[in-house]
């Protein structure tokens, strides 16, 4: 389980480029939980993760995981448990590194030699042909010459090839084309029901938020301003959304990424 109390941040304070990125967040986040959050630019998605992550230490507020208090932790040792992928496709793996060796890497926690014999390597290609994206016939390809869904498949198998006790998904198909981004959301979908994983996926597709996982939170100015699940999330539409930002916000919602998508 993930807890946040009270946390808050505020970029260069007492400066003319003050800013409040995160303000008095409370979110509690039970195991197996599939959250995804939506929000217009600035409204302090990408803060909350870098805040869980470790990218910062929060002004105010803690941080637990699994009941253990991981608020002072530095980030590469919550890195241990905590897996992450980015909108770019580039930055969660090594180019010129092959398929195999990515994925290697990844199984052996940073020593791939440590688990290459044949019986190995045959169950992780047995693990990317599930993908269904026939990478499994270009484990010798570097990395680099992969497209970029294929490229954001593999970083997703990366993280999650040893389980994590929480996946934070920023955004990680924003950079795909279409049919490249509803095939790596497939792919997400079945990774995290199969593993059952604790799942954070940011997201500015608002039909996206309400179609896949299990909750929903909008966020608004460093804020939660909306949390729904259950039967309440099930019977709403995006139209139901944008009132529900209407009400929040006392206006209307006028970002074009996120009315677009």
């Amino acid at each position: 389980m993930l807890e946040l109390k009270n946390v808050s941040k505020t970029f260069n304070p007492g400066t003319v480029n003050e800013k409040k990125a995160l303000s008095d967040i409370n979110l509690r986040v039970n195991d197996g939980e599939f959250i995804t959050i939506i929000g217009s630019n600035g409204a302090g998605k990408s803060t909350l993760f870098n805040a869980i992550s470790g990218a910062f230490l929060p002004d105010t507020g803690s941080i637990t995981l699994d009941n253990e208090d991981i608020t002072l932790m530095p980030d590469f040792k919550r890195a241990r448990f905590i897996g992450r992928l980015f909108q770019d496709p580039k930055t969660g793996t090594a180019p010129s590194m092959t398929v195999e060796e990515n994925l290697l890497l990844a199984a052996g926690g940073g020593n791939w030699l440590s688990i290459s014999r044949r019986a190995e390597r045959h169950a992780l290609k047995e693990r990317v042909a599930s993908l269904g994206l026939g990478l499994e016939d270009r484990m010798k390809t570097p990395v680099g010459l992969l497209s970029g869904g294929q490229r954001q498949a593999v970083s997703l198998l990366m993280a999650t090839i040893n389980p994590p006790k929480l996946l934070l998904l920023d955004e990680h198909t924003a950079a795909l084309d279409p049919a490249a981004a509803e095939k790596i959301l497939d792919v997400t979908e079945k990774t995290v029901s199969e593993n059952k994983l604790t799942c954070l996926m940011i997201t500015h597709n608002m039909s996206s938020a309400l179609q896949l996982g299990t909750r929903t939170v909008m966020m608004m100015d460093g804020q939660i301003i909306f949390d729904t699940s259950g039967e309440e999330r099930a019977s709403l539409t995006v139209d139901d959304l944008l009132q529900r930002f209407k009400d929040a916000a006392g206006r209307i919602l006028d970002n074009d990424r996120m009315l677009l998508s």
